[in-house]
C-alpha cells in the first residue's frame, strides 16, 4: 500500500495568523451568547463566594474565637458552610450549560466540515486519501473536545477567580500581595514557551494520525484485504502500520512531556510560597514592622492557595489553547477549501426536463491554470436529442469517462458548455440536475445496509411496492427473494456478499427507482463475463427506454444499435455516425471492432 499522499496545502486566502484565527474560534460561541453570559454569571457568583470564606476566617480568628462570642462563631462557621454548598451549586450549573455549549460548538463544526466536503468536486476526492478526510472529522475535531467543552469556562473561570483573588489579597495586605506575585510573569512567560512548542508537535502528531488513518481505511477494507493477502504484502503492511504507529508514540509522549518539567517547578514554587508569606510576616514583626494579624496571615495564606489552583491551571489552559489552535487550524484549513463548482444565486429550475443534451465547443483541463498540459477535452460539439442515446467509444484515456462527466457537472467545464434542454448546467440549480441525470458506474457503489435501504437512497420515500417494480425491472428481484432475509438482507461493506453482475444490476435498480430522464452508463458491463453482461444489458435496456441515454462503451457490441457513435481520441472527436455508417468509413471505429472481434471468445 503507498504511503505517499496528498496534503492538502491552504489557498493563499486561507488564515493562519493566530489573532484571526482565535476570532474566528470566538464567532463559533456568538449562536451561545445567552447560555454563557449565564455561565459567567454563575463564575463571578462562584468566585465572590470563594474568596469570601478567608474573611471570614479571619474574622473567626481575630474576634470570634479570641472574644468568646459564640453566636458570631455559629454564624461565621455556618457562612463557610454555606459557601462550600454555593459554590458546588454554581460549579455543577456551569458544568452543564459550558458543556452543553461545547457539544453544540462540536456539532457544529463536524456538520460544516461535512457539508463543506459534500460540495467539493469529484477532482477534490481523486487527489485525497479517504483517511486523511475522516481523520480531519474524527480525530482533529475528536482532539478539540476537551478545548471546546471545558477549556473556555475553564479560563473564564480560573480568570474571573485570580482577578477576585488578588483583589482580595491587596485588601488583606498589599505587602504580602507584592511578594505573593513578583514571580507572575515568569511563570506567563514559561507557559508562552510550553505553548508554542506543544503547538507545533500536535500539528506534527496531527497528521501523522491523519496518515496512520488512510492508511487502516485502505488495508483493512475488502479490497484492501483481498489485494493484500493476494499479493502477500499482510506482513509488510503490518510492519508499514507498525512504523507509522512507533512514530505516532514518539509523538504523543513529546507532546505530552513538552515542558513538563518547567511547569513542574512553576507548581512547586506555588506550593512553596505560604512559607515564604510565614518566613516574610514573622522577619517583619521581630524588626518592628507593621503589625499583621493572625487572623490576617492565615486567611492570606488561604487566599493564596485559593490563588494557586486557578492561577495553575489558567497557565494549563494557555498550554492547551496553543495545542488547540493547531486542531483549529487543520479544521479551518478544510472549510476554508475552495468550492470549484457552486449554484449560481438565481439559479434555472426545471420541473419537467424533456432530456436534450449538447455539447458546444467544450475543453476541459483538470487543472484550469495549467496551460502548459495539453488539455483532456477539445473542441467537443455533440447534439443527443431528447429520448435518443449516444455511444462514446475510444481507446484508454481518450477522455470518455470525463466527458459523461461534465453532463451532471461532477467537473465543469474549462471552456464552452453542456446545455440540458437548451439551459446552461451551470445556471442549473442543483435539484434539477440530480434529478434529471442518473448515473450507473462500472464501480458500483452500495452502502453497508439492507438491499431495501441501499435502493431506497435513489428515493427515501419509495413504497415496498416500488422497490420490488425497479428490482424485476432490474432483473434482481428473484435473486434478491432467495435470499434468507430477502430485501433485509445487509449487503455487507461495498456489497462484497454479491457479485460483480448482482451489484450493477442492484445499482440499475436504484436509478430506475429514481427514474433519471437521461441516464449515464460509465463502461458498466466492462468488468463482467459474457453471461453475466447479457443479462446486466437486459436490465440496461429496460433501464434506457424512452430516456436520453450516454453509453461509455469498452465492449462495442453493447452500443452497435445505438442513434449515433462518437469515437474520441485524445480528447478529441475523431469519427461520428451510426455503426454500419463507421464501419463503412473503415476507420478508428471498424478497427475497434476487429479488435474486438478478435478478444471475444471463440465458444
Amino acid at each position: 500500500m503507498p504511503r505517499d499522499h496528498i496534503d492538502w496545502t491552504p489557498t493563499p486566502g486561507t488564515s493562519t495568523d493566530q489573532p484571526r484565527q482565535v476570532r474566528r474560534i470566538l464567532r463559533l460561541f456568538k449562536p451561545y451568547r445567552a447560555r454563557l453570559a449565564v455561565v459567567g454569571l454563575l463564575v463571578g457568583a462562584s468566585a465572590l463566594v470563594t474568596v469570601a470564606t478567608p474573611f471570614l476566617l479571619k474574622e473567626t480568628l481575630d474576634v470570634a474565637i479570641p472574644q468568646g462570642r459564640t453566636g458570631l462563631l455559629s454564624l461565621l462557621a455556618l457562612g463557610m458552610i454555606l459557601s462550600a454548598v454555593l459554590t458546588g451549586v454554581f460549579g455543577v450549573g456551569q458544568t452543564l450549560i459550558s458543556t452543553t455549549v461545547g457539544q453544540r460548538v462540536m456539532h457544529d463544526l463536524r456538520t460544516a466540515v461535512y457539508g463543506r466536503l459534500q460540495r467539493m468536486s469529484l477532482a477534490f476526492f481523486t487527489r485525497t486519501r479517504t483517511g486523511e478526510v475522516q481523520s480531519r472529522i474524527a480525530n482533529d475535531i475528536g482532539g478539540m473536545q476537551a478545548t471546546v467543552t471545558s477549556t473556555a469556562t475553564s479560563l473564564v473561570s480560573n480568570l474571573t477567580s485570580v482577578v477576585a483573588t488578588i483583589i482580595a489579597m491587596i485588601a488583606l495586605d498589599w505587602r504580602l500581595t507584592v511578594v505573593s506575585l513578583l514571580l507572575l510573569p515568569v511563570f506567563v512567560w514559561i507557559s508562552r514557551r510550553v505553548g508554542n512548542e506543544r503547538k507545533k508537535i500536535t500539528t506534527q502528531r496531527q497528521k501523522q494520525m491523519a496518515a496512520m488513518a488512510a492508511t487502516v481505511t485502505e488495508s483493512l477494507s475488502v479490497s484492501g484485504i483481498l489485494l493484500g493477502r493476494t499479493m502477500g504484502r499482510s506482513d509488510s503492511l503490518t510492519r508499514s502500520f507498525a512504523d507509522e504507529s512507533e512514530s505516532l508514540v514518539d509523538l504523543e509522549v513529546r507532546s505530552n512531556m513538552a515542558g513538563r518539567w518547567r511547569m513542574a517547578v512553576i507548581g512547586i514554587v506555588m506550593s512553596a510560597m505560604p512559607a515564604v508569606i510565614y518566613w516574610t510576616a514573622g522577619i517583619a514583626l521581630q524588626a518592628g514592622g507593621p503589625d499583621i494579624s493572625l487572623g490576617t496571615i492565615v486567611a492570606f495564606v488561604s487566599l493564596q492557595q485559593g490563588l494557586f489552583r486557578p492561577a495553575v491551571s489558567l497557565l494549563s489552559t494557555g498550554v492547551q489553547i496553543q495545542t488547540s489552535l493547531a486542531l483549529f487550524q487543520r479544521i479551518f484549513e478544510y472549510l476554508d477549501l475552495p468550492i470549484d463548482i457552486t449554484e449560481r444565486e438565481d439559479p434555472v429550475h426545471l420541473d419537467r426536463v424533456k432530456g436534450e443534451v449538447r455539447l458546444e465547443g467544450v475543453e476541459f483541463r483538470y487543472d484550469s491554470d495549467d496551460d502548459e498540459r495539453a488539455p483532456v477535452l477539445t473542441g467537443i460539439d455533440i447534439d443527443v436529442p431528447a429520448g435518443s442515446s449516444l455511444a462514446l467509444v475510444g481507446s484508454t484515456g481518450a477522455g470518455k469517462s470525463t466527458l459523461g462527466y461534465l453532463v451532471p457537472r461532477l467537473y465543469d467545464v474549462t471552456g464552452g458548455r453542456v446545455t440540458l434542454d437548451g439551459v446552461d448546467v451551470r445556471d442549473l440549480d442543483f435539484d434539477t440536475l440530480a434529478r434529471a441525470i442518473g448515473v450507473v458506474s462500472q464501480e458500483t457503489y452500495l452502502f453497508h445496509a439492507t438491499v431495501a435501504d441501499n435502493l431506497r437512497f435513489a428515493k427515501p420515500d419509495a413504497t415496498d411496492e416500488e422497490i420490488e417494480q425497479a428490482a424485476r425491472a432490474a432483473q434482481i428481484h428473484d435473486h434478491i427473494a432467495s435470499l434468507p432475509d430477502g430485501y433485509d438482507t445487509v449487503v455487507g461493506e461495498r456489497g462484497h456478499r454479491f457479485s460483480g453482475g448482482e451489484k450493477q444490476r442492484l445499482a440499475i435498480a436504484r436509478t430506475i427507482l429514481r427514474d433519471p430522464p437521461v441516464l449515464i452508463l460509465d463502461e458498466a458491463t466492462s468488468a463482467l463475463d459474457t453471461r453475466t453482461e447479457h443479462a446486466v444489458q437486459e436490465a440496461i435496456d429496460a433501464l434506457s427506454a424512452n430516456r436520453t441515454t450516454l453509453t461509455i462503451a469498452h465492449r462495442l457490441s453493447t452500443i452497435r444499435d445505438a442513434d449515433q457513435i462518437v469515437v474520441l481520441d485524445s480528447g478529441r472527436v475523431a469519427e461520428r455516425g451510426t455503426h454500419e455508417e463507421l464501419l463503412e468509413q473503415d476507420g478508428r471505429y471498424a478497427a475497434l471492432v476487429r479488435r474486438d472481434a478478435q478478444l471475444e471468445p471463440t465458444s
